[in-house]
């Protein structure tokens, strides 16, 4: 049932409760309190009373002038009563419709006046004690003495005060649950604040967020995650609809040379030599496609963090003169020199690796000048191993190198180059690679040198 309510509702009743267990505590404090107050008073004037018989009995000269002394003294309190009888029955005053219980009575042994008792004739409630007296003009004869104070008016007070109490206790409940339901709603207005905020949040508007100075500390901790996790959303938000926006771009141009050179074909008969030249044409464009499509797949894999498929340990050097061998042919007819040197290990997937390493040679040939030079290192730094690809020529200017791992982003403004058909994507999924290895991709271009690094950790568990 509590799940159901709110969290204002929740604190209501709580502070309700604990309002109602501490009133209702301290009156049950009081009214114990009250009581024992009541019973000492009693048990006092009870005291004094007895010591005023016992001079009376061992002061009066016959039974005669004691029942007179013990009238006039005792009349004056009110509610108090005494039956005075000796150990033969024979009773020497009794106060006017005094007569204790058989219950009351105990034993000459057990009266000694010092235990307060209490008994009730119907509604009315007496406080009492026993003792033994002796008395001067009967030596030789023990006298049994009950005497009684009614407690009517000490519980008549009581009852008022119980009921005084009650009343309050009601009354001071109430108000505490409501202010304690008004602490709580103003106590979790900044709450309110931030969900009015969070309301706001769309598309179209992310760069809202949460009031952090103006909320409680307890609060704050949660509205600096929210605008963290705000930021994240709007950042990704951003690249997402930038990817949007490049891969339209992308798409477009094969798509548009597909079907104008399809509506050209059609447009006239054509021999069959040239309708072959047409599907060959179309058909590479397909490719191009098919490869931007595999690629982007790859990349929202990596992005969702996925598991490498095949982690295995293998030797860097060993990749990377294989990929060589392959780009021998090219770097030879652009007479670029392609060398390797260092050897380290790699933890991770092998075809991952070589994938990265083959985007950043295939790079770095393409934009290195005829004559130059392409160097691949492999350097061991204990915790990780980094793949370094440098080449020569011309430097990247520095305001384009930290975008040069965006997704469709090329250096050059026309967006296209004439002796590649990569649609943009190599750099990104090498960074990718990267990342999902634990590692990190860096990119520095000075002094007629560009250098792209792979590192690669030993231990997956050490990204950080």
């Amino acid at each position: 049932m509590l799940r159901n309510l709110s969290l204002t509702s929740r604190l209501t009743i709580f502070f309700t409760l604990v309002a109602a267990t501490v009133v209702l505590g301290l009156g049950w404090l009081l009214m114990t309190s009250a009581d024992r107050h009541f019973l000492d008073l009693d048990r006092v004037a009870l005291a004094d009373k007895r010591q005023l018989i016992e001079d009376i009995l061992s002061d009066a000269n016959s039974a005669d002038d004691a029942r007179l002394r013990l009238g006039e003294s005792l009349s004056h309190h009110h509610g108090l009563l005494a039956l005075i009888k000796s150990s033969s029955g024979e009773k020497l005053f009794q106060s006017e419709g005094f007569n204790p219980p058989e219950s009351f009575r105990q034993s000459v042994n057990a009266k000694d006046g010092r235990e307060l008792k209490t008994w009730k004739d119907k509604a009315t409630e007496f406080h009492a004690i026993e003792f033994q007296a002796k008395a001067k003009h009967i030596q030789d004869v023990d006298f049994d003495v009950s005497l009684a104070i009614d407690a009517e008016h000490h519980q008549e007070f009581l009852n008022e005060l119980e009921r005084s109490l009650a009343i309050y206790a009601v009354m001071a409940t109430l108000v505490s649950g409501f202010l304690g339901w008004l602490a709580a709603h103003q106590g979790l207005a900044p709450l309110r604040a931030m969900m009015t905020r969070a309301a706001g949040v769309s598309g179209q508007q992310l760069q809202e967020r949460m009031p952090v100075d103006a909320v409680p500390i307890e609060m704050a901790d949660l509205a600096r995650e929210l605008n963290q996790m705000l930021e994240r959303l709007q950042n990704d938000f951003q690249r997402l609809s930038e990817f949007s926006s490049d891969l339209a771009h992308e798409l477009r141009t094969p798509i548009s040379n597909l079907l104008t050179q399809t509506q050209v074909t059609l447009s006239t008969k054509r021999d069959v030599a040239t309708y072959r030249e047409i599907l060959a044409s179309n058909a590479e464009e397909l490719q191009r496609l098919g490869r931007m499509v595999s690629d982007m797949l790859f990349l929202a894999k990596t992005e969702r963090s996925v598991e490498l498929p095949n982690k295995e340990k293998f030797s860097a050097a060993h990749e990377i003169l294989s990929l060589c061998e392959f780009y021998e042919a090219v770097a030879e007819e652009k007479r670029i020199s392609l060398t390797t040197y260092g050897d380290g290990e790699i933890l991770g997937d092998r075809l991952m690796f070589r994938r990265a390493v083959s985007n950043l040679l295939s790079n770095a040939l393409r934009h290195t000048p005829e004559d130059g030079k392409v160097d691949v290192a492999v350097v061991d730094k204990g915790s990780v191993t980094e793949v370094r690809v440098e080449n020569t020529g011309s430097e990247i200017d520095p305001q384009v190198l930290p975008r040069l791992f965006d997704r469709f982003f090329r250096a050059d403004p026309a967006r296209s180059h004439p002796e590649s058909d990569g649609a943009g994507l190599g750099l990104s999924i090498t960074k990718a690679i990267a990342e999902i290895h634990g590692g990190t991709a860096t990119v520095t271009s000075n002094q007629g040198r560009t250098r792209f690094s792979l590192q690669f950790p030993h231990s997956i568990n050490e990204v950080g």
